[in-house]
């Protein structure tokens, strides 16, 4: 079986891992529903490459040898030769279930079946497939070529075999991968969105304006961005999918997402993606 790895998604987390993936020199397939997402997410790994290669960490060479590795398809049918299969597509549980019957069945025969899920349960996923020893979590941080860390994840009866290699593949591509056990929110998330969560409730309550809760935790607690920056980036409709998750599946009242966090996602203010979140982009 060939190393080739293929990610389904196309989005900021897809790129991210299908533009590691690739310096690290290996043959990416990146797969999404849309032709645009593509095309969008093939345009973001050439401006981070270019990036790169300005602050001299890439030269032109191996930039272009980058993108050449880089292939794109709107068919599942392309993970039919892939060894890794990461899905990264949108934290919604009905549609990772989804994407992961159609891995399950293309698939090869010994092919890693990996999940960037930021909170749902590993285990849960790997229920629903005929080979849950292959299924295992593999969360990137965002932005994916900037961060070191990535959690692995073991589902229930996620073999060792998987394991090491997923641990090995996360090195390859240059990152920290560190081992956590299946829990909602893992450890990143179950320590950053109870912190982003009361930092919201903190604006609702009119404890300080979104600039002044910033401040106190970058200058107070030495975080290179403030939680509500932090949200906007990662998306206010992220954030409240992962606290849904971590309230519903471990029921503790403390995980509960704050009604202006709702509010505004049902607004559409889902932060930089959407323009405008608690900061106007």
């Amino acid at each position: 079986m060939s190393d080739r790895i293929a990610v389904i998604g196309a989005g900021q987390m897809g790129n991210g891992i299908a533009h590691v993936c690739a310096v690290a020199g290996h043959d990416v397939v990146m797969i999404d529903v849309s032709q645009a997402a593509l095309d969008k997410g093939k345009g973001t790994i050439e401006k981070n490459l270019d990036r790169q290669v300005k602050k001299g960490a890439l030269d032109e060479a191996a930039k272009a040898a980058t993108l050449s590795r880089i292939t794109t398809t709107t068919t599942m049918d392309a993970i039919a030769s892939a060894a890794f299969v990461i899905e990264a597509a949108t934290e919604n549980v009905e549609l990772k279930h989804k994407i992961f019957a159609d891995m399950d069945r293309v698939a090869p025969a010994g092919a890693i079946l990996a999940t960037n899920t930021s909170s749902i349960s590993i285990t849960e996923i790997a229920g629903r497939v005929k080979r849950p020893e292959s299924v295992i979590g593999m969360h990137f941080m965002n932005p994916v070529p900037v961060m070191q860390l990535v959690e692995v994840i073991r589902g229930l009866v996620t073999s060792d075999d998987v394991t090491a290699r997923t641990v090995a593949l996360a090195k390859g591509v240059g990152k920290t991968p560190v081992e956590v056990n299946d829990y909602p929110g893992f450890v990143a998330n179950r320590i950053l969105m109870p912190m982003i969560n009361e930092a919201v409730y903190c604006v609702m309550e009119g404890v300080g304006t979104p600039e002044a809760i910033d401040q106190v935790m970058k200058l107070g607690m030495n975080h290179p961005m403030g939680p509500l920056t932090l949200a906007d980036f990662i998306g206010l409709d992220t954030c409240l999918a992962i606290l849904e998750v971590m309230h519903k599946g471990l029921g503790d009242p403390k995980y509960r997402p704050c009604p202006l966090l709702r509010k505004y996602v049902a607004q559409g203010w889902l932060g930089k993606k959407s323009g405008r979140g608690f900061y106007t982009y």
